[in-house]
Parts: C-alpha cells; sequence; structure tokens
C-alpha cells in the first residue's frame, strides 16, 4: 500500500495502492475536534466545486474511507505543526505517555513535557535519603494545569490522544452516514453491515480511549460537527460499550467468506493481514468486543472498589472473550512506513537500543518485574553500562538496560520489538493474553486463586516464559495478587494498559506509590529498595486546545478533575 495525502481546508485526501485495488478519495479527518467548529464555513455537500464525503459514495470510496480513517485519521493524521517527530504519532507518542506514567520508560526529552510529565513527587533511597521531584512545577498536577494551554498547540501532553481518538470517530460518522448511499453492485446488505459494524467497532475503540484517560468527553455522532455538552467520563465509557453492542449486533447476523471477507480483506491493509491480524471471523469480533467491554469495567474501577457484580461480569465477558485461536486487530509497518515507520513507530521501536540509546529509556521497574529465569527477559534485554540522564530531570528515568532490536534468537519466545518493516505486530486493541489475565484476576479477586493462577501459567507458556506452574502451590491470596501485578507489566509490555494499571492499582495515587524499587543513581550507587511515590493525576483534564474554540455549553458535566 502506498499511501500520500495532502490537507484542503479540513479534508485529507488520501491515495491508496495495493495489491487488491486502487483509488484515490477525500477523506475528511477531525484534526482536533474544534477544527470543523473553527471553518468559517460549514461543509456544502450538494457544490460540485467543495470536495465532500460523498466522494466516497462507491464501493472502492467507502473502503478507502473505512480504511485511511482508521489507520491515517486515526492513528496518524494530525497535522504536522501539532505532531513532534520525537514522541511521534499515536501509537509511540499518545501511547507512550502511558508507558511514560505508568513507569515502563523514562524519558529526558523535553518533547510534550515527556521529561517532566512522569517525574515522580518523591523518591526515598535505602538510605533514607528523600529525593524531591527536580523539576517546576514541583508536581504533576501542578504541571498539567499549567501547560494544558491552547498556546501550546501541539506541546501540550494532554492533547494528542484527545485528538487522534476524536479524528478517528469523526472518520467513523462520515463512514455511517454515507454507507446507505453506496450503490453496491452486489451482496448489498452484508457488505454494508460489515463496514456498519466496522465503523461502530471503531468507534468504540476511541470512545474506551477518551473516557479512561479524561475526565471529561464529548459524545459526537454526527460527521464534521462539533458538540458543547461535555459528560461524564463514565458516560463516554458508557457510549463506547453502546458502540461494541451495536457492531456486535450486526456481526451476529453476519457470516464469515464471501462479501463479509470481500469487504474486510480491503479495510485491513493486506501487510498487517498476517499472524494474529488475518480477518476475523464475526464470531471472532464478537469475542474482541467483550474483551475491550470487561477492559472497560476494568481499568476504569479502583481494584479496591470493585464490586462483586463487576467481577462477575468480567469473568462472564472474558469466558466469551478472545481466544488463543482468534484473529485480532494488529497493525504493522511496512518498508513506505503508511502507517508507522518500522524505526521509530511504536514505543517499544522508540526504547530498542543499548541503555538509554533511544527515545524512550527502559524503566528499571519493568526490568526487575520479570522473574528470575524468564526468558522473555533473556530473550528481549540486555544489560550494559549505567545510561545516567540530567538530574535536573529526576533519577528514575536512569538505566542500566536496553532492548534487543529482533530479540536475542530464543526460539517460542516472545519478542517486544524487531525494527524490521513489517516484523513487529502491534495489538491495536485486545489480545488473548489481555483476556486471558483479565480472566485470571476475576477468579483470584472472587476466591478461585489456583483457577487464577493457571491462567497465569498459560500466558507464560503462550509466550514462552519457561517459568515452573504457580498453580497447586498453594499460594497466598496477596502471592496471587503480586503473580498477577507481575505478568500484567511483563505479558502486556507496550501495549498502552501499564497506566491504567498502576491507576486502578492505586500505585500513581496521592499517598499510593510503589516499593522495593531498583532506582539508578551512578554506575556504582543503585538503590534495591527504594520507595517511589508517583501522585499523578489519574484522570487528565479535557485539552485546552478543545476548550479554547468548543467552550463547555450549558448543562456540561465538569472538564478539569478536582484532583
Amino acid at each position: 500500500m502506498n499511501l500520500t495525502y495532502f490537507k484542503d481546508s479540513c479534508l485529507f485526501c488520501f491515495t491508496f495502492n495495493n495489491s487488491k485495488m486502487n483509488y484515490k478519495i477525500l477523506l475528511p479527518a477531525l484534526l482536533m475536534l474544534f477544527a470543523f467548529t473553527s471553518c468559517k464555513d460549514q461543509l456544502n455537500v450538494e457544490n460540485p466545486n467543495q470536495p465532500t464525503p460523498e466522494s466516497a459514495a462507491t464501493q472502492n470510496g467507502i473502503i478507502a474511507l473505512g480504511q485511511g480513517g482508521v489507520y491515517i485519521s486515526g492513528f496518524k493524521g494530525l497535522d504536522d505543526k501539532f505532531n513532534d517527530g520525537v514522541p511521534g504519532y499515536f501509537w509511540s507518542g499518545a501511547m507512550g505517555m502511558h508507558s511514560l506514567l505508568g513507569d515502563e520508560v523514562g524519558e529526558e526529552a523535553a518533547n510534550w513535557f515527556m521529561n517532566q510529565i512522569a517525574c515522580p513527587d518523591e523518591v526515598i533511597l535505602d538510605n533514607g535519603t528523600q529525593v524531591l521531584n527536580p523539576q517546576s512545577p514541583s508536581t504533576q498536577y501542578e504541571l498539567i494545569r499549567s501547560v494544558n494551554d491552547n498556546a501550546n498547540q501541539g506541546q501540550n501532553p494532554t492533547y494528542h490522544e484527545w485528538a487522534n481518538m476524536y479524528s478517528l470517530n469523526n472518520a467513523c460518522n462520515n463512514m455511517l452516514s454515507i454507507v446507505d448511499k453506496v450503490p453496491f453492485a452486489s451482496g448489498r446488505e452484508v457488505k454494508s453491515n460489515t463496514i456498519k459494524a466496522w465503523a461502530y467497532w471503531w468507534k468504540g475503540f476511541a470512545y474506551s480511549r477518551i473516557g479512561s484517560m479524561y475526565y471529561a468527553g464529548l459524545i459526537n455522532d454526527e460527521p464534521n460537527k462539533a458538540s458543547n455538552l461535555f459528560v461524564t467520563k463514565e458516560a463516554i465509557i458508557a457510549e463506547a460499550n453502546s458502540n461494541f453492542d451495536k457492531a456486535a449486533t450486526l456481526l451476529n447476523g453476519l457470516s464469515s467468506g464471501g462479501d463479509y471477507d470481500f469487504i474486510m480483506e480491503k479495510l485491513i491493509p493486506d501487510f498487517c493481514q498476517v499472524g494474529k491480524g488475518q480477518v476475523p471471523t464475526p464470531d471472532m469480533w464478537v469475542r474482541n468486543i467483550n474483551t475491550l467491554k470487561a477492559r472497560n469495567i476494568l481499568v476504569n474501577t479502583p481494584v479496591a472498589a470493585m464490586s462483586a457484580a463487576q467481577w462477575n461480569e468480567v469473568l462472564t465477558l472474558t469466558d466469551n472473550g478472545i481466544k488463543e485461536t482468534d484473529m485480532v486487530f494488529t497493525g504493522r509497518s511496512n518498508t513506505n512506513g503508511d502507517i508507522w515507520s518500522a524505526q521509530s513507530g511504536t514505543v517499544a521501536a522508540k526504547t530498542t537500543g543499548g541503555p538509554g540509546i533511544n527515545t524512550y529509556k527502559l524503566s528499571e521497574r519493568l526490568v526487575q518485574d520479570f522473574k528470575a529465569g524468564d526468558k522473555r527477559k533473556e530473550n528481549n534485554f540486555e544489560a550494559g553500562v549505567a545510561w545516567i540522564g540530567n538530574n535536573d530531570r529526576g533519577t528514575i528515568f536512569n538505566t542500566r538496560y536496553g532492548m534487543l532490536d529482533g530479540g536475542a534468537g530464543i526460539a517460542g519466545v516472545i519478542v517486544y520489538s524487531d525494527r524490521e518493516p513489517g516484523a513487529t505486530e502491534l495489538y491495536l486493541a485486545g489480545s488473548f493474553e489481555e483476556n486471558t489475565l483479565m480472566n485470571a484476576e476475576a477468579k483470584i479477586y472472587t476466591n478461585n486463586i489456583d483457577g487464577g493462577l493457571t491462567l497465569i501459567d498459560q500466558v507464560r507458556a503462550a509466550q514462552g516464559a519457561g517459568l515452573s506452574a504457580t498453580a497447586g502451590n498453594g499460594l497466598s491470596l496477596a502471592q496471587a495478587k503480586e503473580e498477577l501485578r507481575i505478568e500484567r507489566r511483563c505479558a502486556l509490555a507496550f501495549r498502552g494498559l501499564a497506566f491504567y494499571d498502576a491507576r486502578r492499582w492505586g500505585i500513581t495515587e496521592k499517598g499510593g506509590g510503589r516499593t522495593g524499587c531498583v532506582v539508578v543513581l551512578s554506575g556504582t550507587d543503585i538503590s534495591t529498595n527504594a520507595t517511589i511515590r508517583y501522585n499523578f493525576l489519574d484522570y487528565w483534564d479535557v485539552p485546552a486546545n478543545e476548550l479554547a474554540y468548543n467552550p463547555a455549553g450549558a448543562g456540561s458535566a465538569p472538564t478539569e478533575n478536582p484532583k
């Protein structure tokens, strides 16, 4: 697939060329939600001189809109003045924020204030020395309030996930507004419903990420229009699940093969249709939906606040969630870098190299979470000369470890980063490992400890960890919880889940933190039992980039987290 695009007012033009088809359409892409409200003139769909989404009202056009709207508008399509090549696009930049906040990686560069955004309030070293946040402002709360400013444009760290996900949502709205106008030559119902399921699925995905990261959000179901009624994060998650349910209802009426496969094979870029990224059957897709609905419950509820009913709902959803043999939604690079660059398009790629070599620095706390003898550590990480960053940017990002490019070659063991084009399989949504570990967690918290541990062992075996079984050894509840914690860290590394977990486990909360930490002060001065008090804002405020052009209307929910 070769892809080019140019900006024309509020429109992007995409040209796709792949082995299956060649087509060119004009694709509306919401650079940020307010982009269309800032345009003086609304789009006139009847003006033949004004390019509009009506150009997509053909079979090839709607497919191009469906593919480009997700992989480009959603994951790459921000105007370059709002982007920054150091963190990069969505899967390395916005998801890099999650890895930083979840202490998978560290960062020294100041782009997007990344060197400050994950700097903890204090570190207490083995000898009792208290190392306070050396930055000004000295807390993440104050930092976010000071830099969440429209004048910062793309340097506002709160902006990027919001902008990408509302761009994705708007592209899906355009698909839904057009698809019934498409004169399919044959198989109209199946083709149309497959495209609708695709749009509702990605809308559910977008709302899930908004509601899981921001204190409030907007529900937008009309293309190229901006609502000013902000609703709570809980309402956003409910809207996500509603869209997932719409997709599931359509999928339950579809069968694999024929027109369904015809459309799906064109919506998913051909270079992504390998490994786990091949076309899912409708049943597999429904199981993908169940996994993300379970995630929406788990990651948005503190563990201490989870009710018996919620644990049972997670069990029900994950019992019917992604299986090990299911296809899921993945992305890959290609030689053209159409979606992202193999060298720098993901968090893992930007962490690859010797200690401190790349944009992101491999966290000592992530490395220490791997148990002795875990082949995943041996296959992916390599110790080297300690990298020590600028002292005025904190201490916890110092590291003795780097990430191997392509792994160490141990057969049957997962590789976190391979920077050959097409080599890394990036999970865009759910996975078998995530579904299984959610099911394991629900079992552990509902007094089925060995049942949960058996599933943890299953994930370790699937990734080639080579560890002894934990089930059947009489582990206590506290020990089982710790096995679950470290396995989510190891098995789901670099998948955009680390901050969610740290937040719901109380690690990033004020008064929370983590003990028994490895913190590198110099090549010879290493604390192995340090305490880190992170004190991070749990849900981010609505970006000022949005509010500057789209002020909250009457009846809106608060747009700033009161914490």
